[in-house]
């Protein structure tokens, strides 16, 4: 309070000063008119700080009452936080009170309520995954407040309520025995929603149009992306169109959302699919594996023909170009005149000539059989490099995403093996046409040696 008046002073001197100087910079005419000026400015100041004050004098008097205003309503403020508080404590004995006496008389309602509320949160978790549930929306909403009431100290539930939750059960149960139509919006895989008819198949799957459906998890109907076999898509529309008897169809025993067995059933990728998460080197190992089939059934086509012009040259004794045994019989007749170390010679001579192309391709088939398998184990090997690094960036939480990355990797593995053990078995086979076919040149190139020697 002083501080202030103090300032207010030093306020009121300043503006005299200024009040002065203002008269001094004023035009006088002489000395005695310039002392007149100074006298009445000092006069007018006088009166002007009496004014001044005596507001300040009246500034203290408020300021004071106040200041007694202010401790006055603090003294009542405490007075009445001391009655607030007594008032407190006595009130909280009588809920103590209260309290004991409410358990006391519930008894053993309140165990009830623990089982009820139980029972409730059970039934609650169930029809938020319950199929009935897109028949009947909705159901579960008043289990909430069912749920807050039975843990409340001062509400209690109605008889309706309860008998709503025991309804709410044998109506799950029994709907869970039931195949109903009824008509529903269905979400369509491009978003689109339509009105249409749904069959529901107990508390398992949900068909329309053909169509297998899930329960999202907005609560709402929407057709499966990928349906199942073609088989099961006609039995749900047999179903559909059934209006009494017994009707084939493909249930999902894992239920009540669209079924895990179903999603998971659908969602595993086909042959090629497959073959695709082989990648590049499923793709290296499927050209190879190509070439070698092809390769094969080539030599294959090229060695019966072979065989079969050998075949009919044993039936005839004139030599035929056209053929491996002509062609070695020919040799024999152009050297008839000379010795038997000669003409053996010559007759070996002739069956290597034709060895190369009658093995053609044989050796080539063999490396692919044994290449194939190390190439399937090249694909795995890098295919599991590449899931442990996703493991170490993302962690191993989800096996599920591990085991994909880990079946992907073991593709090539079994597209290797595909082409190596078709490979080995084409290649026995025509290895053994080609076998025959030299057994065939050498028999008879060991013949004609033989009478060539009982001639001589």
């Amino acid at each position: 309070m002083k501080t202030s008046i103090a300032k207010r002073v030093i306020a009121v001197a300043a503006a005299g000063l200024i009040s002065a100087s203002a008269v001094a910079q004023e035009k006088a005419s002489s000395l005695d008119e310039l002392l007149q000026m100074v006298r009445n400015s000092k006069i007018a100041e006088s009166k002007e700080h009496k004014q001044r004050e005596a507001q300040f004098r009246r500034q203290k008097a408020n300021q004071q009452a106040l200041l007694t205003q202010a401790k006055n309503t603090r003294t009542a403020e405490e007075e009445r936080s001391a009655r607030l508080e007594a008032k407190y404590q006595e009130q909280e004995l009588q809920v103590q009170q209260k309290r004991e006496q409410l358990e006391e008389r519930m008894g053993s309602l309140k165990e009830l309520f623990g089982h009820m509320t139980s029972t409730a949160g059970d039934l609650r978790a169930t029809l938020e995954t319950s199929i009935v549930s897109a028949q009947y929306p909705g159901r579960g909403e008043f289990l909430d407040q069912l749920i807050e009431k039975m843990n409340s100290q001062t509400k209690l539930p109605t008889i309706e309520e309860i008998e709503r939750l025991w309804f709410e059960l044998q109506r799950e149960t029994v709907e869970s025995g039931k195949v109903v139509k009824f008509t529903d919006t269905v979400i369509k895989p491009d978003g689109e929603q339509v009105e249409q008819e749904v069959v529901r198949v107990g508390n398992f799957n949900l068909v329309s149009n053909g169509k297998y459906l899930e329960m999202n998890d907005a609560q709402k109907m929407a057709e499966l992306i990928r349906q199942p076999d073609g088989e099961y898509l006609s039995m749900a529309e047999n179903l559909q169109s059934a209006t009494s008897g017994f009707t084939a169809f493909g249930v999902d025993p894992t239920g009540p959302t669209g079924g895990s067995y179903l999603k998971a059933m659908i969602n595993s990728p086909d042959i090629v699919e497959r073959w695709h998460q082989g990648k590049l080197v499923g793709y290296i190992i499927t050209a190879v594996g190509v070439f070698a089939m092809l390769l094969a059934i080539w030599r294959l086509i090229v060695l019966s023909g072979v065989n079969s012009k050998v075949n009919a040259q044993l039936r005839d004794s004139t030599p035929n170009t056209n053929n491996p045994l002509g062609r070695v019989l020919a040799v024999a007749d152009e050297n008839k005149g000379i010795d038997g170390e000669t003409l053996e010679l010559k007759m070996e001579e002739a069956v290597l000539k034709e060895r190369p192309a009658i093995e053609s391709g044989l050796n080539l088939l063999k490396i692919i059989a044994m290449v194939a398998p190390l190439l399937g184990l090249l694909g795995t090997v890098t295919g599991m490099i590449i899931t442990f690094q996703a493991i170490t960036i993302f962690g191993a939480g989800d096996p599920k995403a591990m085991a994909g990355g880990i079946s992907s990797a073991l593709v090539t593995t079994v597209l290797g093996l595909c082409v190596a053990i078709p490979t080995v078995l084409m290649h026995t086979v025509v290895n053994g046409r080609a076998q025959r076919i030299l057994h065939i040149l050498d028999e008879q190139s060991a013949g004609i040696v033989a009478e060539n020697a009982e001639r001589k």
